[in-house]
């Protein structure tokens, strides 16, 4: 299936691959800087084949097939979404059509946990123990191989080897739990519940944990923005929220975005990652920084479309894609707000009413700027396990007014008191 019209001559052309809904955003920025999007996806109907002014329905891990629908379409650069394994395929169309952009060995890196840890290990950017286990060579006993961790220090987390969306995590906090999770994973009768992928096992890294929203400005990193995680305890550990660090508050997190910049710039490098957006997670302690995951792309979940632009000014798609236009651009914001972006972690309940943005009870010095409630009255929610879980449901963005010096704690203190407020005023059963 096919959707639009060809481009004009001399129009700067752009192409997507993978094209659901978190990538509109950057289609409608592209078009607005008068660039002609080919998106591709598998799935026919995905939103962003409708938005673009090309839509191709191709499956984007077949490297070959969406090399063939783009050699002859010629696009001068590649943009992307908040694309998962399929990274790899953005990466070969970059290697074989020399465009700027991440390569097809960089994007393995991102892409395949292990590869990323062996290395980061490299550099001791990454210092835990950490396990390759293969789908290929599932034991007959599970107790076995969970034996064969001895050295293993918990609390330890197995996860896919590739992205999941905090899809299939176990967070360990013994043998007997890893030995339970391998059973899970590995099931007795091999003939009829065959794995069906390979798993990391790790040691827990600890630390206050962290998002980021970059970029690569060719070969250099700069940093947007630094997000707090609001996370739910072990084992789902699922991020409802996230508080903006604002290095022009305070000394001690002018500090913290020094020690993450530098961090990141010593691991981009290690990557060989340029020109392109990307979104890591860390774990941050007092003496360390532990990369959990980076990237070669934006993050979802309405962060690098609205919740960054709204705390830094800077819309990372529309400078990326202006800098790929030869356009003037600017990465680095002359100030962050102090924002809180919060998802409706409402929890086994069924809703009866849902407060209107227009009549919330917030407290003094905090506004509301943003609200995007989906539930509707009746609706029961579920346990907060996965992102799947808890996104669908919409968001609400708050920002507290400037406080004295030295009082961020304060405020992120304030801002989370307003969000608990605001979730109480949903009447529930």
């Amino acid at each position: 299936m096919q959707y639009g019209k060809p481009a004009e001559e001399k129009q700067m052309k752009a192409a997507l691959i993978g094209a659901g809904e978190e990538s509109l955003h950057t289609i409608q920025k592209a078009q607005e800087l008068g660039v002609y999007v080919t998106a591709l996806d598998g799935n026919p109907e995905a939103e962003g084949l409708k938005a673009a002014d090309e839509g191709l329905a191709i499956d984007i891990s077949d490297e070959k097939a969406v090399l063939d629908a783009l050699q002859d379409r010629k696009p001068d650069f590649l943009i992307t979404g908040p694309i998962g394994r399929y990274l790899t395929t953005a990466g070969a169309v970059n290697d074989a059509l020399g465009l700027a952009g991440i390569s097809r060995q960089a994007a393995e890196y991102c892409t395949d946990k292990y590869l990323f840890h062996k290395k980061l290990q490299e550099k001791k950017l990454r210092n835990c123990r950490c396990f390759l286990i293969s789908a290929e060579a599932a034991p007959a006993q599970t107790g076995d191989l969970a034996r064969d961790f001895s050295t293993l220090q918990y609390p330890a987390i197995l996860k896919p080897r590739y992205g999941s969306g905090s899809r299939g995590i176990f967070f360990l906090n013994n043998p007997r739990e890893l030995e339970h999770a391998l059973t899970c994973i590995f099931p007795e009768n091999q003939d009829t519940a065959a794995p069906a992928e390979d798993y990391v096992l790790e040691e827990a890294a600890p630390g206050v944990e962290y998002g980021v929203d970059a970029c690569m400005d060719k070969d250099r990193f700069r940093m947007i923005l630094l997000r707090k995680k609001l996370i739910t305890p072990p084992p789902a550990r699922q991020a409802v929220g996230y508080l903006s660090i604002s290095p022009q508050e305070d000394e001690t997190q002018r500090l913290l975005w020094e020690r993450a910049t530098a961090y990141l710039t010593e691991t981009t490098a290690l990557l060989g990652l340029k020109d392109c957006l990307l979104h890591a997670d860390l774990m941050i302690t007092e003496n360390s920084i532990f990369a959990i995951e980076l990237s070669a792309r934006p993050s979802g979940h309405n962060l690098h479309n609205l919740f960054t632009p709204l705390a830094t000014g800077i819309d990372m798609a529309e400078q990326y894609i202006r800098s790929q236009c030869n356009m003037d651009y600017a990465y680095k914001p002359a100030k962050t707000e102090k924002l809180l972006i919060h998802y409706f972690n409402l929890e086994q309940c069924r809703i009866k009413t849902i407060p209107q943005a227009s009549q919330l009870r917030l407290p003094q010095g905090i506004t509301l700027k943003a609200w995007n409630c989906r539930i509707t009255p009746g609706d029961y929610m579920q346990k907060v396990t996965t992102g799947h879980s808890l996104m669908g449901r919409g968001y609400f963005i708050l920002q507290s007014a400037p406080l004295r010096p030295s009082a961020s704690e304060t405020t992120e203190t304030n801002l989370i008191n307003a969000a608990d407020h605001i979730l109480t005023q949903f009447e529930t059963e």
